[in-house]
C-alpha cells in the first residue's frame, strides 16, 4: 500500500521545446562576435569613440553570453495538488511570515488584506501560523490586526463555504462581479456576501478612523495598547503579542496570528528585513516550529487559494536536497507588470533548469532546517554534529548549537527537533511567550551564527539574494511554480519616484554581494554552485554595472555628432549593427506578442528599461561604489505601497485617471541624470541639423547612423521630452532643467576639447 502511495507523482517535469530560441540566440550572439572582431580588425584606423564602443559592445556581448547561457534548457513544474491528501495523509505545518516596517507607507490595510488571505488559504487550519513582523513597532499596526482577526472568523468560513477564489477582501469586494463569480447563486451566498461587504467596509473604517488618530497623535494607548506607551521608532523592548491562538488545533478555527516587533536599540545594528526575517525565524521557532516557512512582503496577498498546496507538491514530492526552497513569481494586481512576465517566461525558466530559481524575497517557501545552516549531506548524517551520539537528543547546553543558534535553551530545543524533521508542533504558542521576547532582543544574535551561516545573511540590501546564493552554494536546489491563477499578487509602486527608490536599492544591494566574497565567479569556483547557475546569479548581480556601458553608449552619438566623428561602420560594416538591431527587437517584440502582450507594451517596457538603467542603476552603482570606500552607511528606503483601484473591473468610465501612467516628476537629482541625456541628444541634433559641425577628420565624420541613434535614444526618453512641457508635477522642475542645461553645456564643451587636443 506504502509502495502504490509512493508512486503518486506530485509534479511532473516539462522541458519546453526551443529551437527556434536557441538558433536566434546563437545567431545574435555571431552577429555580436562579428561586431567585435570588425572593431578590432580596423582600430588602428579609428580613434576613441570607435575605442569606447568596442569596450561597450563587449560587456553587450558578454552580458547575452550569459543570458543565452541560462535560457538553453529551460524548465517547467506542472504540479497535482489534487493528488496531495491522497500520497500525504497527515499535512505538516507552515509558519507564515509577513513584515511591515511603516504604517505610513506601507498602509495598515494593506498588511491586514494580507494576513487575511494567507489565513484563509486552502489548508488545514490548525495546521497555520501567521506571524506579522512590525519594524515600525506601530500601534496602529497592532489595532488593525486585532480587528482584522474578528473579521477573519467570519471571512475564512465564508470562503471555504463558498470557495472563494480571491480571499484578500479589498480585491474580492473590488470587483461588480464578485456577488457573482461564485457558483452559489443562492438567496443565502447573497445576504451572506452583502453582510460580509458591510463588515469589512466596517472594518475599513475603524482602521482609516485609527489611522487618522495616529496621524493627528490622538491615539488611546490604554488595555492592549499600553505596551506600546512611550516608544521610539528605533530604540523600544521586545514586542510580542498573541492575537488569535487555535488551542485545541481545531479544523473550524482560525489559524494562531502572532504580532512581533523585535526590540532596537540605537547601539545595536538591526541590519532592516533581514533582521526583522530572522527574529521571526526564532519566534516562531519556539511557537510552532514548521517545518516549512512561507515569507511575503506586506503588500503580497494571496491569489490562490491552493497555493500551499502548490508548493507542497514539490516541497514533499522530491528529495530534500532537490528543493531547499520553493519560489512563487512576484506580479502585481495593479500592474500588467510585462517585463517581469517576460522574465519569468524567458529567463527564470532557464534557472530552474539549472540548479533551481533565485530566492527573490517573497512568496517563497522555506524549508527551516536549510534556513538553520544545514548543508545537503547532514540529510543523510541525520544531523549528526548537532545530537549527543549516546540517546541521539540535542544537548542544550552544546557548544556548537549554543554558539550558532544563541543562548535559549527553549530555542535550541526547538533547532533540534526541526534538524529531526519532527513535526508535532506547540498547540499553546502563549506558553513560550517569555522566552520569545528573549530572541526577539537586539542583543540576542551577539556570539551566534545568526546572518552568517543561518537565517538569513547580512551584508547587503538585498538580504534575499544573499540568502538564495548562501543555499544554493552548499549544492542545495530550488523549485519553481507558476501556477494560475498567479500565487501571489502584489503592490507595483505607484509613481516613478518609488520605481526608482526601489531600483536604487535593488542595484545597490546586489553590487554590494558582487564585490565581496559571495561573488559569483568566487563561489563557482570553490564551492557546490553549478557553473551555469553561477552565470545566472552573475546576470542578476550586474544589473548596477550595466548603467555605465549603457550610459556611455547613448552618449557616443551625441558625441560623434557634436565632433564630427562616427563610432558606427562605414559600408559594408555598418550592416552588422543594423542586423543586430533590427533582429533583437524583432526577436523581444516577438517575444511579447507570444505571451499575449500588444506592441505598445514592449515599447513602453524598453523605454523604461533604458530610463532606469540610466538613472536609478548609476545611482545605484554610486551609492555601492560609497558603501565599499567606506563613504557612505545602508540605508534602506521603503516603497510607498497603496491598495490601487481596479480600473479594469470598474463599471463607471468616469473615475478612469487621466494621467494614469503618466510621468510625475520631482526636483531629486535622480532626474537630472535623464534630463541631461535628453538635453545632450536634442543639442548633438540641432548641431547637426544647423550644420555647426566642425570639418570631419581624415573623412571620417558623422553620418545617417549616428543620427538615427540620437533619435532612438530621445524617442526612449520622450516622457522627458513631455515633462520639458508641462507644469505641475507632471512637469520637469525648472532647478532640475537648470542644472542639466548646465551638465549639457559642461558636456558640449568637454566633447570639442577632448576632440581637438
Amino acid at each position: 500500500m506504502a509502495t502504490d502511495l509512493y508512486s503518486l507523482h506530485l509534479y511532473e517535469k516539462i522541458f519546453p521545446k526551443n529551437t527556434t530560441q536557441r538558433v536566434l540566440d546563437v545567431t545574435i550572439l555571431f552577429l555580436l562576435s562579428s561586431l567585435l572582431v570588425y572593431r578590432l580588425l580596423s582600430l588602428q584606423h579609428h580613434g576613441f569613440p570607435w575605442f569606447l564602443a568596442l569596450l561597450c559592445e563587449s560587456w553587450f556581448t558578454f552580458i547575452w553570453v550569459i543570458v543565452v547561457t541560462i535560457r538553453w534548457t529551460p524548465l517547467v513544474y506542472k504540479t497535482f495538488p489534487q493528488l496531495l491528501l491522497q500520497r500525504v495523509q497527515d499535512l505538516p505545518p507552515v509558519d507564515m511570515f509577513v513584515t511591515t516596517a511603516d504604517p505610513v507607507l506601507e498602509p495598515s490595510i494593506v498588511t491586514v488584506n494580507t494576513v487575511l488571505s494567507l489565513m484563509a488559504v486552502d489548508y488545514p487550519t490548525n495546521k497555520l501560523a501567521c506571524y506579522v513582523s512590525d519594524d515600525g513597532c506601530s500601534p496602529l499596526t497592532f489595532y488593525a490586526l486585532v480587528e482584522a482577526s474578528k473579521f477573519a472568523k467570519l471571512w475564512i468560513p465564508f470562503c471555504k463555504k463558498y470557495n472563494v477564489q480571491v480571499r484578500a477582501p479589498f480585491k474580492y469586494f473590488q470587483s461588480v462581479l464578485s456577488i457573482t463569480e461564485t457558483v452559489d447563486h443562492s438567496w443565502e451566498f447573497q445576504q451572506e456576501w452583502k453582510r460580509m461587504k458591510e463588515e469589512y467596509e466596517y472594518l475599513s473604517r475603524n482602521i482609516e478612523d485609527a489611522a487618522k488618530k495616529f496621524a493627528s497623535f490622538d491615539f488611546d494607548l490604554s488595555g492592549e495598547l499600553a505596551a506600546f506607551s512611550n516608544i521610539e521608532h528605533q530604540n523600544h523592548p521586545a514586542i510580542v503579542k498573541i492575537i488569535c491562538e487555535n488551542k485545541e488545533g481545531l479544523l473550524d478555527d482560525t489559524p494562531h496570528l502572532v504580532y512581533i516587533s523585535r526590540e532596537k536599540r540605537p547601539k545595536h545594528p538591526h541590519y532592516y528585513k533581514a533582521g526583522a526575517m530572522n527574529a521571526l525565524i526564532r519566534v516562531s521557532g519556539l511557537m510552532t516550529n514548521a517545518p516549512f516557512m512561507l515569507n511575503v512582503d506586506c503588500d503580497m496577498f494571496v491569489n490562490n487559494p491552493r497555493v500551499v498546496n502548490q508548493a507542497m507538491c514539490l516541497l514533499l514530492g522530491s528529495k530534500e536536497k532537490d528543493c531547499a526552497f520553493v519560489q512563487f513569481p512576484q506580479l502585481f494586481h495593479n500592474n500588467p507588470s510585462d517585463s517581469l512576465v517576460l522574465m519569468y517566461e524567458y529567463v527564470v525558466k532557464g534557472t530552474v533548469g539549472i540548479q533551481g530559481p533565485l530566492f527573490q524575497g517573497s512568496g517563497c517557501f522555506h524549508r527551516r532546517k536549510v534556513i538553520y545552516g544545514l548543508w545537503p549531506n547532514d540529510i543523510e548524517n541525520e544531523c549528526a554534529r548537532y545530537f549527543n551520539s549516546v540517546n541521539g537528543e540535542v544537548d542544550d547546553d552544546d557548544e556548537i548549537l549554543v554558539k550558532e543558534f544563541g543562548n535559549s535553551k527553549e530555542f535550541v530545543k526547538s533547532v533540534g527537533h526541526a534538524l529531526k524533521g519532527k513535526m508535532d508542533i506547540p498547540m499553546n504558542p502563549s506558553n513560550y511567550l517569555d522566552a520569545a521576547h528573549q530572541v526577539a532582543g537586539s542583543a540576542y544574535e551577539y556570539g551566534s551564527s545568526w546572518g552568517e551561516n543561518v537565517g538569513c545573511l547580512y551584508g547587503s540590501a538585498t538580504e534575499d539574494h544573499l540568502t538564495g546564493i548562501a543555499i544554493h552554494k552548499k549544492g542545495w536546489r530550488s523549485g519553481y511554480c507558476n501556477p494560475d491563477p498567479p500565487a501571489f499578487l502584489g503592490c507595483a509602486p505607484s509613481s516613478l519616484i518609488s520605481v526608482i527608490i526601489q531600483q536604487i536599492r535593488w542595484s545597490t544591494g546586489v553590487l554590494e554581494i558582487l564585490f565581496s566574497k559571495n561573488n559569483p565567479i568566487s563561489v563557482t569556483l570553490t564551492t557546490n554552485l553549478q557553473f551555469r547557475q553561477g552565470m545566472a546569479y552573475l546576470w542578476n548581480f550586474t544589473w548596477g554595472l550595466r548603467s555605465i556601458p549603457e550610459f556611455c553608449y547613448a552618449t557616443l552619438s551625441a558625441y560623434c555628432i557634436i565632433t564630427n566623428s562616427n563610432f558606427l561602420p562605414k559600408e559594408p560594416g555598418i550592416y552588422i549593427p543594423i542586423a543586430i538591431f533590427v533582429m533583437y527587437n524583432l526577436y523581444t517584440l516577438f517575444e511579447y506578442i507570444q505571451i499575449g502582450f500588444s506592441v505598445r507594451s514592449w515599447w513602453v517596457n524598453q523605454s523604461m528599461e533604458r530610463i532606469i538603467t540610466m538613472s536609478a542603476r548609476i545611482f545605484g552603482f554610486i551609492n555601492a561604489i560609497l558603501k565599499l570606500l567606506g563613504l557612505s552607511e545602508t540605508t534602506f528606503e521603503i516603497t510607498r505601497k497603496d491598495l490601487v483601484h481596479d480600473q479594469s473591473t470598474s463599471s463607471d468610465d468616469n473615475n478612469i485617471d487621466e494621467n494614469a501612467g503618466k510621468f510625475a516628476f520631482d526636483e531629486s537629482p535622480i532626474f537630472v541624470v535623464g534630463t541631461t541625456i535628453l538635453l545632450v541628444q536634442l543639442v548633438a541634433l540641432a548641431t547637426g541639423l544647423l550644420g555647426l559641425q566642425q570639418p570631419p577628420v581624415g573623412g571620417q565624420g558623422s553620418g545617417l547612423g549616428e543620427v538615427f541613434c540620437s533619435v532612438f535614444v530621445v524617442l526612449c526618453f520622450w516622457p522627458f521630452v513631455e515633462g520639458l512641457f508641462k507644469k505641475g508635477k507632471y512637469g520637469i522642475p525648472l532647478s532640475t532643467i537648470y542644472k542639466s542645461v548646465a551638465l549639457t553645456s559642461l558636456f558640449v564643451y568637454l566633447s570639442k576639447i577632448s576632440y581637438t587636443v
